[in-house]
């Protein structure tokens, strides 16, 4: 780890090649000026950054001194929220604002749908991700058990793919209905001039009805695709009657695709384990390749290799003679890590690491600047925009501060002012209690709002650690306090004007196996009015894509806005203790083991293997998408009731020796991972034992500070 001197810093050398041979190139800047500029950024902001974290500590301490004086007294909510206000948690809201974000592409501003977060690091996922911009539905509802069970092996059920045919015909009528018969009487599809007409034996052709309307046609080789269009959202009928599908349809319905993932996050944050140059390096050179456009990626097909790439545009052939371009790619986001932690990437002229959230905001907007500088399809952002999401901020102060981050990036890389449009995520609790006033310190750059239960949840415990022994887990969605926090992002967002300017999203569906399930629940979500939710695979992006066709998710967030603000700042601010509540024996037993579990499953991979995020079989062996968010939350839960003697030391080691035995013998068939019983000596579950032991002194109750030194500590040995 050879560091070299770059204007004052110590920069990695292998940061030091990757910016001098592969970002800097092409961008017009001079490579001098390039370290001199970012250097300045570096040792003015990395001061304001501490003062910030110093500010956390500080209230931190303050919440916790509160709730200690008080204990054993009844919670007093006006009491609360005075203290709340006195020490700076909770800020004055000023007058009503509307955001006036410029230059959003309509991906972001004005279509409602799926949206994809990935790691970065895996370049094959990343493709996956961009590429999932289309899916098709046939696909989605054969391979998983959303038609209520999971396919059969051993080759293709004639049988199961009637069903799935049956069932999207019944999708069409619902979605794009014809005039005055089923698709699944259609014969056959004909365009004539700007019409489309579909033909039935011994009746008049019909068209098209209300609410969709068609875009477009391309035939080749007996071949005929149409292009339809409903709530925004792309759907393309392929007719090959001679195809594997089409020939067992009347039809001659070969394929259904939709437009899925309309926009991806490529994650250098909760999904990655980066700690170094090596890892930092690997992740911008993904992103560059996705800016650039040349990344690729090898898979192994059946013996085959295949060589994945970012799919190009499409092309059809308009009503109007006209030619219809269509974009092959979902329109990529970057996710930036928080303010916390500091990378040994570069070393400041004290001798101090450099802010990790800092390198990021320069490093990420420096590899997009090969797209901004495109002068011809296929871009990402087409209006000349850069979207960064920027998580974990505490409060208006944090998001001023990465407004004022992102104003230097801008100035050193000779861009326009607000090029870079942010992403605020409402997933700590002092961001939900100041929401408004979060979106107007960036105001000119918001493209985006989420929750994020899973990291929120975490907060929520760790900031009133002292409060109370807390519910478990899987009671927190029952609780006054997330429903408010749930629907007062949209309404907050809605007020502050973010409609047609900025996506409003909601989080992941955690259990990538369970279609159906997502199926039946998740289009809570545009109903909800977010524009956007998240989703944990290509396939599922497609099955969620149907839900943006049920509910036109604009029209409902114009009834949300007329019915007034829900969810009160006292509910959102209602603490989650078991108040007059005794658990049994077992129900301490069953949580501690479900958390242990969840932590050790979740960090052995980290830590041993480099994996960021990856489905974790669950103490019931159901694969769950866990991520450090996750992770939070158990080790947060574990620490409040260690600290609240719900459970103690000696016993919650038992446990997690038990539930390191199971995590053992679910990893057994991989030839690369590393028991970790019976030693129980190794840097994961050393790892496990600290995220849990130690949760309670956490900055925020974060996981990184100790995943970063436990992984470093394996990538050494």
């Amino acid at each position: 780890m050879t560091h070299i001197s770059r204007a004052g810093l110590e920069v990695d050398g292998r940061l030091v090649e990757f910016v001098e041979e592969r970002a800097l190139p092409d961008t017009g800047l001079d490579t001098d000026s390039f370290w001199t500029g970012f250097a300045a950024i570096l040792t003015d902001l990395a001061p304001r950054n501490a003062e910030l974290l110093a500010v956390r500590a500080d209230m931190q301490a303050e919440i916790d001194a509160w709730h200690r004086d008080r204990a054993g007294k009844p919670h007093d909510m006006a009491e609360y929220t005075d203290f709340l206000r006195g020490i700076g948690y909770l800020v004055p809201e000023g007058e009503p604002f509307s955001i006036d974000t410029d230059g959003v592409d309509p991906e972001i501003a004005s279509i409602p749908g799926p949206q994809l977060v990935v790691p970065v690091t895996n370049a094959r996922y990343a493709l996956n991700a961009a590429n999932a911009r289309w899916g098709n539905l046939f696909d989605a509802l054969y391979g998983t058990d959303a038609l209520g069970d999971a396919p059969a092996g051993g080759g293709y059920d004639a049988e199961r793919g009637a069903r799935v045919i049956a069932w999207a015909k019944d999708w069409l009528d619902r979605t794009v209905p014809l005039r005055d018969r089923s698709w699944s009487d259609v014969t056959g599809l004909r365009v004539e001039g700007a019409n489309l007409y579909a033909d039935r034996d011994g009746a008049e052709p019909t068209r098209l009805d209300r609410g969709a309307s068609f875009d477009g046609h391309l035939q080749d080789d007996g071949t005929l695709r149409v292009l339809l269009r409903h709530n925004g959202l792309g759907i393309i009928l392929v007719l090959a009657p001679d195809g594997r599908i089409g020939a067992t349809d009347r039809m001659g319905l070969d394929a259904l695709y939709l437009e899925s993932a309309v926009s991806a996050i490529m994650d250098c944050e909760d999904s990655v384990a980066c700690v170094d140059a090596e890892d930092k390096v690997l992740a911008y050179g993904n992103w560059l390749g996705l800016m650039k456009g040349d990344l690729s990626a090898s898979v192994d097909k059946g013996g085959r290799t295949i060589t994945r790439t970012l799919n190009p545009d499409m092309q059809f052939h308009g009503p109007a003679g006209d030619v219809v371009a269509v974009k092959g790619r979902a329109l990529m986001l970057v996710r930036n890590v928080g303010h916390l932690m500091t990378t040994p990437a570069i070393r400041l002229p004290d001798g101090s690491d450099a802010p990790e959230g800092l390198m990021d905001a320069v490093l990420t907007v420096l590899c997009a600047m090969h797209d901004l500088n495109k002068t011809r399809a296929p871009r990402n952002s087409e209006t000349g925009s850069v979207y960064v999401v920027k998580p974990k901020m505490h409060g208006p102060d944090e998001v001023a501060f990465a407004d004022a981050i992102f104003d230097r990036v801008e100035a050193l890389l000779r861009l326009p002012r607000h090029t870079v449009k942010l992403g605020i995520m409402d997933e700590e609790r002092r961001t939900s209690a100041n929401l408004a006033e979060c979106i107007r310190a960036a105001r000119h750059r918001v493209a985006f709002i989420n929750t994020g239960f899973l990291d929120r949840t975490g907060d929520e415990i760790h900031t009133s650690m002292e409060a109370g022994p807390m519910l478990p887990k899987g009671e927190m969605k029952s609780t006054p306090w997330i429903a408010a926090y749930e629907d007062r992002n949209v309404d907050i967002g809605l007020v502050c004007g973010l409609k047609g300017r900025a996506q409003i999203g909601k989080g992941m569906w955690a259990m990538p196996d369970r279609m159906g399930d997502m199926l039946d629940q998740k289009i809570g979500h545009p109903k909800a009015g977010a524009t956007c939710a998240w989703v944990p695979s290509p396939t599922a992006a497609t099955l969620h894509a149907t839900h943006y066709h049920a509910v036109d998710v604009l029209a409902r967030q114009d009834e949300i806005a007329a019915e007034g603000a829900r969810g009160t700042l006292d509910d959102l601010l209602t603490i989650p203790v078991m108040r007059g509540r005794n658990l049994s024996e077992d129900q301490v037993a069953a949580e501690v083991e479900n958390n242990c579990q969840g932590i050790l499953g979740y960090v052995v991979r980290w830590v041993d293997a480099g994996v960021g995020c990856s489905k974790v079989p669950d103490i019931h062996d159901v694969g769950l998408m866990e991520d450090r968010a996750t992770c939070r939350i158990s080790s947060q839960a574990l620490a409040n009731w260690l600290h609240h003697g719900i459970i103690d030391r000696d016993a919650t080691m038992d446990a997690m020796k038990r539930m390191a035995a199971k995590v053992d013998a679910q990893n057994a068939d991989d030839p690369s991972y590393v028991p970790m019983a019976p030693a129980y000596d190794g840097t994961a579950f050393q790892a496990a034992c600290d995220l849990v032991f130690e949760g309670r002194e956490q900055p925020s109750g974060y996981t990184e500070p100790v995943l970063h030194r436990r992984r470093l500590e394996a990538k050494a040995g």
